[in-house]
């Protein structure tokens, strides 16, 4: 005989379920890991968010697993944060590119660009009565390190005041405005070893870093004792003093970019010049017949940055500098 139920009740029969889940209902799809790490990496690092975020709706197609919101959301924020840190980088390479070019613009406050502005600058010209007169080039007792035919002398015009003319080089072009109103004996002296090809193929034979920071050139035995044959009188800025002026020996600051001549004392000017690259302290004593264009500065420092050859701060130039020609416009 068949025993019913405690208390008459029907007792049914249910299928087997997981502890822990109502009965009835399947356990819900676990969440795709790939999908988390998408969300995570974005936050961390975009890149491996997008990575992640792809790999996981590749695998949600095949799994059944939830996550694709997520996925979605990390590869979402992992484009924009991509995206975002592109722009930064863009924008920060700009802006530094507008720093440099305003710096390379800006004239630096710690040296001269050819107009000096200190108590130790260079005197204001004030023309000699004189002036351009009478230039003479007398013969020296040395001979000519390359033969070459003296300049014109008496009379010289000081007009037009500055003259265009170009130094070829090997390392680049070096642009002059020479001053011929204010040093027209030595402009035409110049000018004359310039037409005659004095100039060309002879070498820089000095470059010096100290408190004179100068290319030297102009001897074609570059030796530095070698000239045309000939000397002259200083002229600019030497005339601006008196002879016994104590000031003639007093140091002042020749510019960055002075064309100057070199001498081996006063009225020993022959064809050897020198180039400022960087503000200098000399007496007075040297002829200023010029300045460099700024393409002409630019060879200059170029050359000077590779320092002297033997490492010190007076010697030949360690890139060998020699030049092709010297023209006037």
């Amino acid at each position: 005989m068949t025993v019913p139920p405690p208390y008459g009740g029907y007792q049914p029969e249910y299928p087997s379920h997981p502890v822990g889940y109502p009965a009835g209902y399947p356990p819900p799809a676990r969440t795709n890991g790939m999908a988390v790490a998408s969300l995570v990496g974005a936050v961390l690092f975009a890149p491996l968010g997008i990575v992640f975020g792809h790999i996981s709706l590749s695998q949600l197609k095949h799994s059944g697993e939830q996550g694709r919101g997520i996925a979605i959301a990390g590869l979402v924020i992992g484009y924009l944060m991509t995206a975002l840190a592109i722009v930064t980088v863009v924008l920060a390479v700009v802006f530094a590119f507008i720093l440099v070019k305003v710096a390379d613009d800006t004239p630096r406050q710690d040296r001269y660009t050819a107009a000096p502005g200190s108590d130790r600058r260079l005197p204001a010209f004030a023309p000699p009565a004189n002036l351009g007169a009478n230039c003479q080039y007398p013969a020296t007792t040395e001979p000519a390190t390359r033969p070459v035919t003296p300049p014109r002398t008496g009379t010289v015009p000081t007009e037009p005041a500055t003259v265009e003319a170009g130094i070829i080089t090997n390392r680049g072009g070096i642009g002059l405005k020479l001053a011929n109103g204010k040093a027209p004996c030595t402009v035409n002296n110049f000018a004359s070893l310039a037409f005659q090809g004095f100039f060309d193929g002879t070498p820089c034979h000095r470059l010096t870093t100290g408190e004179l920071a100068a290319l030297q050139c102009g001897d074609p035995s570059g030796s530095g004792t070698g000239g045309p044959g000939y000397r002259f009188p200083n002229e600019y800025p030497t005339n601006q003093y008196r002879l016994s002026d104590p000031a003639v020996q007093q140091p002042v600051v020749y510019p960055r970019g002075t064309v100057a001549m070199a001498n081996s004392g006063p009225g020993t000017n022959g064809s050897q010049f020198f180039l400022v690259y960087e503000d200098s302290l000399l007496p007075p004593t040297y002829t200023v017949f010029g300045t460099v264009d700024k393409t002409g500065l630019d060879t200059l420092d170029a050359i000077a940055a590779a320092g002297v050859a033997d490492g010190g701060t007076d010697g030949q130039p360690a890139s060998p500098v020699e030049i092709t020609s010297v023209a006037l416009d």
